[in-house]
């Protein structure tokens, strides 16, 4: 018997197939490391990049020449932020923060790695607009130098309501209007679906309405975080056709928890129903 995400990508294929259209590579696959820890780095890379994996995320420094061997990158670096609590919204952390973003920013330049991450951190009290001129204030500090190394400081949109309670970056016009208020090509935002989904929802419409401001997208399956199959609530198959029809270029990094015993079959079953 055929599992249920086997059913699912059979049945994308028999729709393409009466469409008259091939599966295409419209979309540039990505996956976030801390999903699969207990595989090794070098496995990772070898694996998935045979089944369409083009990048690594959330890897720092150390591990970007890792990715490199095997001829792919990390299209969302990490390395400079303090923690998801501790962020650009409360002026304490603003002097660590800008230390941390100036040294990375040349190395990340160095091993062509586009997008450095940021967090806003936690409210602690911090109402939004208060939070929006704290970030913006500090951002604004280190956006000569994103600019002029070529390099995207982005801040990921995560939910409160669930997963990480009080942080600040938690709706898509916080983050729009950070973006507008820091005025920088060099700063945009990380839309998580899963994260959005659970705030906001309205996945498709937001994205459209808004892709001018986002360099990068993560996935996962709603409720719970797992794989993006049938078992949850979003049709990824149409959440990716609206992005590539956008015109974005950018990747999109599986960020799902593997239930799946092979998670490595789990990440190649996902990344099949993103290719779109």
């Amino acid at each position: 018997m055929l599992s249920a995400p086997s059913i699912l990508f059979n049945r994308l294929e028999a729709a393409n197939r009466i469409m008259g259209m091939e599966l295409s590579e419209k979309i540039n696959h990505s996956a976030c490391r801390w999903c699969y820890n207990d595989i090794p780095l070098e496995v990772l890379c070898e694996k998935g990049k045979a089944f369409g994996l083009q990048s690594i995320d959330l890897i720092g420094p150390k591990e970007w020449p890792v990715v490199q061997e095997y001829g792919l990158t990390s299209a969302m670096g990490n390395g400079a932020q303090i923690d998801i609590a501790r962020g650009w919204n409360n002026p304490i952390f603003h002097d660590t923060l800008i230390r941390n973003y100036k040294d990375i920013i040349p190395v990340a330049a160095k091993y062509n790695i586009p997008n450095i991450i940021c967090l806003s951190g936690n409210r602690d009290g911090i109402d939004d607009e208060t939070g929006l001129k704290n970030c913006t204030d500090g951002l604004k500090k280190i956006m000569a130098d994103a600019e002029k190394y070529k390099v995207n400081i982005v801040m990921e949109l995560l939910n409160s309501k669930i997963d990480h309670k009080d942080y600040q970056c938690d709706h898509t016009w916080w983050g729009v209007e950070l973006c507008d208020r820091v005025g920088s090509e060099n700063f945009r935002l990380l839309y998580d679906i899963y994260h959005m989904q659970i705030m906001e929802g309205d996945v498709i419409r937001t994205i459209r309405e808004n892709i001018d401001y986002i360099a990068h997208f993560h996935t996962g399956g709603v409720p719970g975080r797992h794989e993006i199959d049938e078992t949850q609530e979003l049709y990824y198959p149409a959440i990716m056709k609206a992005i590539t029809e956008t015109g974005f270029k950018g990747y999109v990094a599986q960020e799902f928890i593997p239930t799946w015993e092979d998670k490595l079959a789990a990440l190649e079953q996902a990344i099949k129903i993103c290719t779109v």
